[in-house]
Order: C-alpha cells, then sequence, then structure tokens
C-alpha cells in the first residue's frame, strides 16, 4: 500500500494536474466525485490524463433543474458516462413520512443529508479504492482550512480497506478555479449566473450577498461550523 504520509510530502506543494497524475497512476479503482464548479476543472484536468475517466454524483431528489442539466451538458462535452447515486428510497418515504418534506428547516440537516447523501456516497465509495474531491482550503473558514491534497479518508474507511482521499485543489482559489474554467471553455451549472456560489439542494441553497462567504449560501439557518453536509465529515471530525 502506498505510503500516505510520504506521498502527502510529495504532492504538498504540487500542481492540482500533477497531484491528477499521481492519483490516476497509483490507483485504478478511483473516481471523481462530481457535483460543482470545482470538480468540472478535475474533469477538465483528468480527462486529458486517462482514458478511463470514472465520475459519479449524486441525486438526492431535491436539486434544482438546473443542475440536473448542468450533469448532462458535462456528460456530453467530455463524451463521458457518469454514474448517478441515489437515495434509498424506502428511507426517505420515512423521513418524509415522519417528519415531512421540510422538517431540516427545524432541527437541522444532518439527517436529510444522511439520507439523501451520505448513504448513497458510503455505498459507492465501499466499491473504490480511492476518491477524488473538488475540496479547497477556503471553501469553510471552520472545516477545510486544513484540507490536505491527499490523505486516509477517516470518515469511510472501514475495517477491511483503507479508503484513500485526493483533494487537488486544496490550494487553489474560487478565482484560479474560476480562471480555469473560463481559459478551458468549461460548462458550468446556469445558477453561477444567478448569484449562487456553492450549489447544493434547492431548499437549502440560496444565493449570496456581495462580500458575504459563498458557504453563506449553504444551510443559512445554521451556525457556520456545521455547514458540512456530512461527505467530508472528516473535516469536522479532525476538529472536535
Amino acid at each position: 500500500m502506498t505510503d500516505i504520509y510520504t506521498l502527502q510530502q510529495e504532492l504538498a506543494d504540487a500542481s492540482p494536474r500533477a497531484i491528477l497524475k499521481a492519483a490516476l497512476a497509483r490507483y485504478d479503482n478511483i473516481a471523481i466525485s462530481f457535483s460543482g464548479a470545482e470538480d468540472v476543472a478535475l474533469i477538465e484536468l483528468a480527462h486529458k490524463l486517462t482514458d478511463n475517466l470514472k465520475v459519479f454524483t449524486l441525486d438526492t431528489g431535491r436539486l434544482h433543474p438546473e443542475t440536473y442539466e448542468f450533469i448532462d451538458r458535462v456528460r456530453e462535452h467530455y463524451n463521458i458516462d457518469i454514474e448517478v447515486m441515489f437515495p434509498d428510497a424506502d428511507e426517505v418515504a420515512d423521513l418524509v413520512s415522519r417528519k415531512g418534506m421540510f422538517s431540516f428547516y427545524q432541527d437541522g440537516h444532518k439527517e436529510c443529508c444522511g439520507i439523501r447523501k451520505v448513504n448513497p456516497l458510503r455505498r459507492k465509495l465501499a466499491t473504490l479504492d480511492a476518491w477524488i474531491t473538488g475540496q479547497r482550503k477556503d471553501q469553510s473558514p471552520d472545516t477545510r482550512n486544513d484540507v490536505p491534497v491527499v490523505q486516509i479518508d477517516e470518515a469511510f474507511s472501514t475495517s477491511d480497506k483503507t479508503l484513500v482521499k485526493f483533494n487537488p485543489l486544496a490550494h487553489w482559489t474560487s478565482k484560479e478555479v474560476w480562471d480555469y474554467i473560463r481559459m478551458s471553455e468549461a460548462p458550468y451549472n446556469k445558477l453561477h449566473e444567478q448569484g449562487f456560489i456553492s450549489i447544493g439542494c434547492q431548499p437549502c441553497t440560496r444565493p449570496v450577498l456581495p462580500g458575504q462567504h459563498e458557504r453563506e449560501g449553504r444551510w443559512w439557518w445554521e451556525e457556520a461550523t456545521k455547514k458540512e453536509c456530512g461527505l467530508h465529515s472528516d473535516n469536522i471530525i479532525a476538529k472536535d
């Protein structure tokens, strides 16, 4: 198995392309988690490095129409398959029957995100040896400041398998991501033209005002320290 500490040292100051190249060279059973602008930048970089690019996305059942259109545009633009992971229908039905459609406004988003996002992600990650995310250090002032470019995914590793997570854009800013998207003419979600920066489910996402941090548009009724859905819960674990 790859010595992750050694790999961290080797890639600490590497470019996103170099990090992706190293990830794809070391792991055949690896996939990009796709949802937003950062992930498109990763796909734009990675599709030039391999003919076996694997991409998956999570459909919570509550995404904006523009997001569904965006997924198909990316699929067509890069001529790639995008595996769509869905939540368990029985789990969703049970939650809605017990608490209604908008319970997260009263008791927080953790339960809903767990059913609609974390559980489907866990099923997918159980089939992989490594995954690639678009996390950036500056995305969240409370939970992502210490995101490394490569790490053991403590949240989704099991007693039977150690899962590795690559974050090639950890050192990039939002401006660098968007400069790259514009330069490469990569597709992006049309909601970005309406003031949305960080885009999640429709009921839990809104545009941000000038000067607001991008994560303030997510779960805006909750404290900033809780603005993770659980996909990267190791960020929160590291802060405990």
